[in-house]
């Protein structure tokens, strides 16, 4: 067997991220040992960074994080820092820069976690996001700022372009599941960008005549997302509402500390980036108990990502028969580490 080696930029960014992505790093290790082998290039970004020399991602940074084969995020965030200095000058440049347009984030409910809900059933269902376009592209600004007289505008921009994309993208992934989408908008009140998304969405499912279709606004979405969350396999749906929505679906499924999540170029042009989407948890950082569990799960999706699916199985089966067994005790990190290391 040829032993590729992929080079992969890792950036653990603030908080408990410089602690579980270590971790990840060590799975990925041990489950493609004599399948593949990792160049890892650490990148100093995040607050410490910016608070040191007031860098958030220098352009040249990006330009030789576009020479790897993926990227591996802890998790950004500091108190310290204002709001949007580092979501945007580094987590939606790293998006945007690297043309990521598909934001992944599967949700499910592991046996052995305990769901918020009262009856949660079988919840299994991944959310595909616009990651590009929306209300995130920075469209906007401010005038007469500071005064009684402010006026603050942000734009939704939706490109046919951006969307036949995404949409395209999930169509193929119902495929490889129960080949179902529910195209998730508010276009009852969005006439123009609903309109768009569900036109394109409409005719592209011609194309898959095996995947059926329904729509849901997005008040309605969050409704079903704790009374009915079993109906859910593929949910379509831009930035903004994919935001809210995959973070209500991570309270469902016992909490963010067991999801994943990918930024991904699907046209293969840029690396794609795979985060847990929990944060920096400042207030647990350096005492050495954060979960590493959903940046595991993250590794898992990069693998896949490169073509590596038998060695993305063995961590996500390693990581369910965990979860079954302790979700309930309390663990360090590398405790959660090394019991997972040893199911492989």
């Amino acid at each position: 067997m040829n032993r590729q080696t992929y080079t992969i930029a890792v950036v653990p960014g603030d908080g408990i991220g410089k602690e579980i992505t270590p971790v990840a790093q060590e799975v990925m290790e041990k489950a493609t040992e004599g399948m593949a082998g990792f160049k890892y290039v650490d990148f100093d970004l995040g607050a410490e960074r910016y608070l040191r020399d007031g860098a958030v991602l220098p352009d040249e940074e990006l330009e030789r994080i576009k020479q790897t084969d993926a990227i591996l995020l802890g998790a950004i965030g500091d108190p310290r820092i204002h709001a949007g200095v580092l979501e945007r000058g580094l987590l939606l440049k790293l998006r945007f820069g690297l043309d990521q347009y598909v934001n992944l984030r599967p949700c499910k409910l592991y046996k052995g976690v305990e769901s918020p809900l009262k009856n949660p059933g079988d919840i299994d269902f991944v959310v595909v996001r616009e990651g590009t376009e929306g209300l995130y592209c920075g469209a906007g600004g401010a005038i007469r700022k500071d005064t009684p007289d402010e006026v603050a505008t942000e734009v939704s921009v939706n490109t046919a372009y951006g969307v036949e994309r995404v949409v395209r993208y999930a169509y193929e992934l119902a495929m490889k599941r129960r080949r179902h989408i529910t195209l998730v908008h508010k276009k009852n009140v969005l006439i123009n960008a609903g309109d768009m998304w569900q036109r394109i969405v409409d005719r592209v499912g011609q194309e898959y005549p095996e995947v059926s279709h329904d729509y849901q606004h997005i008040d309605a979405a969050t409704i079903f997302m704790v009374t009915d969350p079993g109906r859910f396999d593929v949910v379509l749906t831009d930035n903004l509402f994919g935001d809210i929505l995959t973070d209500e679906a991570g309270s469902v499924v016992g909490g963010v500390g067991y999801s994943a999540s990918g930024c991904i170029n699907a046209s293969g042009k840029y690396p794609s980036m795979f985060e847990p989407i929990h944060g920096s948890a400042p207030d647990i950082a350096g005492k050495g108990i954060a979960n590493p569990t959903a940046a595991v799960l993250s590794a898992a999706m990069l693998l896949r990502n490169l073509g590596l699916d038998e060695p993305a199985v063995l961590i996500e089966n390693a990581v369910e028969a965990d979860i079954e067994q302790n979700a309930s005790r309390r663990r360090s990190t590398a405790d959660v580490g090394r019991d997972i290391l040893g199911r492989l």
